[in-house]
């Protein structure tokens, strides 16, 4: 016999649930991403403030003139970032725009170093002009000779060995070279190219042949011409006039006094040096790569102005402008080559390959004679440095026209190699940054953290739990069981969305399932309370539970719909860990209105055919029900008043 017309069937609604439940917990036992044993497969994604890990914060600045970056190149300079963090292999960290100029890299479950991944990473092919010491050696003229055995790392952090040589000579056996990919047509294409080694005699002199035209004579801006005026100030005027009057590299070994005259120098910040002309740097020859090794990131950015930079810690070289930028590679992975060793291998893009076959082509003829005897290598050629920012990651003698891929070469390692090719591949950083704090949080820390998150959850349900059953009684365990289903769904959600699109669980977002208790708390107490309302007015309890749900059920929603609009608000206009709360905070209170509609009011629905759910003293409804009721199938019972 079918049932009367709007009665409900609490059986569906309890077979729709645990349908949800075996759907869930095969996703999170079984899917793709699940591994390991059956605890391992429960476990879900943790954040750094729980299992520990490292935080890194970079300030961001567009120029040496600290202006702030705008909203743009932040967010584009921080999926960059994101996209190198991720190349190590660590999908979970999280980088987050912190206001309007700081990136916050966090990585949880490891402690390394993330310093390069907030590197500007501006590839720059520049043709070496000319070289000198730059060790700021004042008893010889002497220039360093960079050592074949400690060819320049990407860090630049290579020691060359100084040589009485008059000039820097790149040593031949071991020095980094850009060669051809073998399968590069044209000349020298697939040749490799050995590395420069030249030790051309005497200084620069007057009579070198000039470098191509600066850019230097390009407008100034008004900034970058105040901090040259502080600087004139500093080392003063006849320091001053005595170096812009220079034409090539002082030679302090020939003419002692000059040492004197140009010691000032030797007192400036690297922040002061990078505002000096390239010239002006180049020929003082107390300028020295110590200090120009740490200048500003950004330093050298503008590619078509000359450049000088240091090779190794103590070669100093100017620089051409940059006819081939990173821009102009398509791709860029860390092999090994033929001896088994670590390289980086360049694709470039179809006018990025025209550039550099021209760029080779100039070098290897050495057209115009830009290239002057100090800076040629073993072979009479003409050497083209690769920069990455502020640093010379390699300068190699071009030994013929490259045609085709090309491969930077060094000391590199595996680590050192793919952090270089990742940052090529992603592109440079259209900002600037400079690591203001590096974090590591350690797991006993993280441990403890996640120990008091889980207390603190625990003694929230356990007071709901107890107040529930000292005040509801045989209702109080419809509360305890819905809270028990409400915490295994938002559990196995956890895990589901850890794998699938990266939810990270903070410390916040533990907070904000707390939070959700109290959110579950209010929804029984406005059921059970519009039900002792029915039962006074009256009604049986079979009648007074469907009547109780449509009167509470409007209520619930707009409640937790305000809670949900809130965290949906809160987690659109919030940053870093706050995100978390809301998520978590939201997700509980969808997965609370799915245990309302789908358990909450069928097994309400159950309890009110039982013997049990009309004594006052088992089901929890109080003074609410009358001290006798009428048999199960009566539609009301008499009015009954409270004393």
């Amino acid at each position: 016999m079918a049932p009367p017309q709007g009665q409900m069937r609490p059986g569906r609604q309890l077979a729709v649930l645990g349908f949800i439940f075996v759907v869930l917990y095969s996703l999170v036992f079984f899917s793709g991403g699940a591994s390991g044993g059956w605890k391992d497969r429960l476990e879900p994604r943790l954040g750094l403030d729980l299992i520990g890990g490292t935080r890194l914060t970079l300030e961001a600045t567009n120029s040496i003139d600290g202006k702030p970056p705008t909203s743009a190149n932040l967010e584009e300079a921080r999926q960059i970032i994101e996209s190198r963090v991720n190349a190590y292999g660590v999908a979970e960290a999280e980088v987050v725009t912190e206001g309007n100029r700081n990136i916050v890299i966090s990585l949880p479950g490891e402690n390394r170093d993330l310093t390069d991944v907030g590197s500007a990473a501006e590839l720059r092919f520049r043709k070496v002009l000319k070289a000198a010491d730059g060790s700021g050696a004042v008893a010889a003229p002497a220039t360093p000779a960079p050592s074949g055995s400690a060819s320049p790392a990407p860090s630049g952090s290579a020691s060359p060995a100084p040589s009485g040589s008059a000039s820097p000579a790149p040593s031949g056996s071991a020095s980094p070279k850009v060669s051809g990919s073998p399968s590069a047509g044209g000349q020298g294409g697939g040749a490799p190219a050995p590395s420069a080694s030249a030790t051309p005699s005497g200084s620069a002199s007057p009579s070198a042949p000039a470098a191509s035209p600066s850019a230097s004579e390009a407008p100034v801006p008004q900034s970058i011409e105040e901090q040259r005026k502080a600087v004139e100030k500093k080392v003063g005027a006849a320091a001053w006039a005595a170096a812009s009057g220079l034409q090539a590299p002082a030679d302090l070994g020939t003419n002692p006094a000059l040492a004197e005259t140009f010691k000032p120098f030797g007192t400036l910040s690297p922040q002061e040096v990078a505002v000096l002309t390239p010239q002006m740097q180049f020929n003082v020859p107390t300028i020295t790569c110590a200090q120009l090794d740490k200048r500003p990131p950004a330093s050298i950015k503008d590619e078509k102005q000359q450049a000088v930079a240091c090779e190794g810690g103590a070669a100093k070289y100017l620089l051409d402008q940059a006819k081939v930028v990173g821009t102009d590679v398509k791709d860029a992975n860390a092999v090994l080559d033929q001896a088994s060793t670590w390289v980086v291998s360049l694709n470039f893009t179809g006018d990025g390959q025209s550039k550099w076959t021209e760029l080779t082509r100039e070098a290897f003829n050495n057209t115009g004679g830009g290239c002057d005897q100090t800076a040629l290598g073993q072979d009479g050629k003409c050497r083209v440095a690769v920069v990455l920012d502020n640093e010379i990651v390699s300068s190699p003698e071009i030994q013929g026209v490259l045609t085709g891929d090309s491969q930077i070469t060094g000391s590199f390692d595996n680590t050192s190699a793919n952090a270089l090719a990742s940052q090529l591949r992603y592109g440079a950083l259209p900002v600037t940054f400079v690591p203001q704090e590096q974090q590591n949080v350690t797991a006993t820390l993280g441990d403890s953290h996640l120990r008091a998150g889980l207390l603190a959850a625990g003694i929230g349900m356990l007071l709901v739990i107890i107040y529930s059953f000292f005040y509801y009684r045989l209702l109080g365990s419809v509360i305890f069981l819905s809270l028990v289903l409400s915490a295994l769904l938002v559990f196995g959600a956890l895990v589901v969305l850890g794998r699938s699109i990266g939810f990270t669980l903070t410390l916040a977002g533990i907070a904000g399932m707390i939070v959700s208790l109290g959110v579950a708390a209010d929804s029984f107490v406005i059921y059970f309370e519009r039900l002792k309302d029915e039962i006074r007015e009256g009604r049986s309890p079979r009648s007074a539970v469907p009547r109780a749900w449509i009167r509470a059920r409007r209520t619930i929603i707009s409640a937790n719909a305000i809670t949900l609009m809130s965290a949906v608000v809160l987690y659109i206009v919030s940053v870093g860990t706050v995100k978390g709360f809301a998520f978590a905070l939201g997700l509980a209170t969808v997965l609370d209105l799915v245990v309302v509609f789908l358990f909450r009011h069928p097994i309400m629905t159950m309890f009110a055919r039982t013997p049990a759910f009309l004594s006052p003293r088992v089901s929890g409804l109080g003074r609410a029900l009358p001290p006798r009721t009428a048999e199960p199938g009566t539609a009301r019972n008499p009015r009954v008043k409270e004393a």
